[in-house]
């Protein structure tokens, strides 16, 4: 009989070694490498032969497109970030840090979609049945149908699944909890991981039933386990928020089935979540329009424009390196600017320390808050206001040049809306919006910027409208 081989596989990444050690090669993670079967019980084991396969049929890519039927909710924030609702039959992946909603999110989406008639079974691993009940109290959700089981084994949660009516959502709260009869190793690794998401997966396709599972969040903001999982699935939302802030931003970074990079803003208070319609106005909330070193940057998450807040203070600092501070931003980007900055404006910034903040909590990831973070540098350390009716947007190259940005018209159009009445912008900038009241102030390059500002006595030199 052919010996059974063991590996060793990496519990943070996956990756497969042919023996242990204390780090990972991979990752670099210490003491995450286990030794385990690689067959675990499935399919076929040693010695066997595998059974013959059968053809099947191919298809041409021309033919009739049908749109993916789609599970719309009471909570449009949450259809937003799904790109329209739950698909039939598909596998979202949720991830967040501890105690930041999720297990709210989901139990106020199931509990809306209950009393509109769908047949919704929520599956949790972590807490008992009274305790979901509690928190569905809290929400005013516990007089919906939203079946509960606090089931962790993969078998009896599919047995479940299949008695009755075929299930329109179900909530696997969480995967790391999950283990299989199939998999013989402890709950969380990464094989049982593997194996409870593939026969949730072979469910959803095979009954049409949305799946929805939440996974537990590394010290790195990544999602636990290997990073397998979030191939498999159609769908990986984040949420993401400050504890120190109300608000809670649900991210796509993938989806199968609609747009990438999509948000969902909510407001968390003492009974659940808040859709918040204008995210804009919540981040614009407690302006200060006369202190200097604030630029309101007109951002774009996905199809929805954003106004935020960026703050600097450049103080002189008495240290012999001198600090450098960010807070929702890249650090690398921020050397950047600072090195634009001196080498092409004459801004010795050298002898001062450096803080920048995105106000609200919120984190920018586009480069098209460059023209904003220079501005509320230079207004910081020239002591100038920047006028309070006027956005910033534009990327800043290594040669000083602004670069024009995606999007130009709807973030003219949200900061109209709001009641800003200029914007400084790339000088190369296209598809402005016609007929507006606005006044569109075009800048070529860093050092232009630098002179207006510092020129202006903190109001900017508008041209003539554009």
């Amino acid at each position: 009989m052919a010996k059974a081989r063991t590996q060793f596989i990496c519990q943070s990444c996956g990756t497969v070694h042919n023996r242990w050690a204390g780090k990972c090669e991979n990752c670099g993670e210490w003491n995450t490498i286990v030794e385990e079967d690689p067959m675990g019980g499935i399919g076929s084991g040693p010695g066997k032969t595998p059974k013959k396969g059968r053809p099947v049929a191919l298809t041409a890519l021309s033919g009739e497109i049908e749109e993916a039927p789609r599970i719309h909710t009471a909570m449009s924030e949450l259809d937003r970030a799904l790109g329209g609702g739950f698909v039939r039959g598909s596998a979202v992946l949720i991830g967040g840090d501890p105690g930041i909603g999720k297990s709210t999110l989901l139990m106020q989406a199931a509990a809306a979609l209950a009393r509109r008639g769908h047949k919704i079974i929520y599956v949790s691993g972590e807490e008992a049945v009274a305790q979901v009940r509690l928190r569905a109290q809290r929400l005013a959700a516990a007089d919906t149908d939203v079946m509960l089981a606090a089931e962790t084994n993969v078998e009896d949660i599919l047995a479940t699944l299949a008695e009755g009516k075929r299930p329109d959502l179900v909530i696997i709260d969480s995967i790391q909890t999950l283990w299989s009869e199939l998999a013989e190793s402890a709950p969380g690794t990464v094989t049982q991981v593997r194996t409870g998401v593939q026969a949730m997966i072979r469910f959803a396709k095979q009954t049409g039933a949305a799946m929805v599972l939440v996974g537990h969040v590394t010290k790195d903001g990544q999602i636990a386990g290997p990073r397998v999982v979030e191939h498999m699935v159609d769908a990986v939302l984040y949420f993401e928020g400050d504890r120190g802030h109300h608000y809670r931003i649900l991210r796509t970074v993938k989806n199968r089935f609609g747009p990438t990079d999509e948000i969902g803003v909510f407001e968390m208070s003492d009974k659940g979540l808040r859709e918040v319609a204008n995210p804009s106005e919540l981040f614009l909330g407690e302006r200060n329009e006369k202190s200097p070193g604030a630029a309101v940057f007109a951002g774009m998450e996905g199809t929805r424009p954003i106004l935020v807040e960026v703050q600097a203070l450049v103080a002189p600092t008495s240290l012999g390196t001198p600090r450098r501070a960010v807070v929702g931003w890249d650090s690398a980007r921020l050397s950047m600017i600072l090195a634009v900055l001196e080498a092409h404006c004459g801004v010795r910034l050298g002898q001062h320390d450096v803080y920048l903040n995105v106000a609200g909590g919120y984190r920018i990831s586009e480069p098209a808050a460059d023209l904003a973070v220079a501005s509320a540098l230079v207004s910081s350390l020239a002591g100038i206001a920047l006028p309070a009716d006027c956005v910033y947007f534009g990327e800043v190259s290594l040669s000083g040049a602004i670069r024009p940005v995606a999007h130009t018209a709807q973030r003219l159009k949200e900061a109209e809306k709001l009641g800003f009445s200029a914007a400084l912008l790339p000088s190369a900038s296209t598809e402005l919006p016609k007929g507006s009241g606005g006044r569109w102030s075009e800048v070529a390059s860093l050092p232009d910027l630098v002179a207006r500002i510092a020129g202006s006595k903190g109001a900017l030199r508008v041209e003539d409208d554009v």
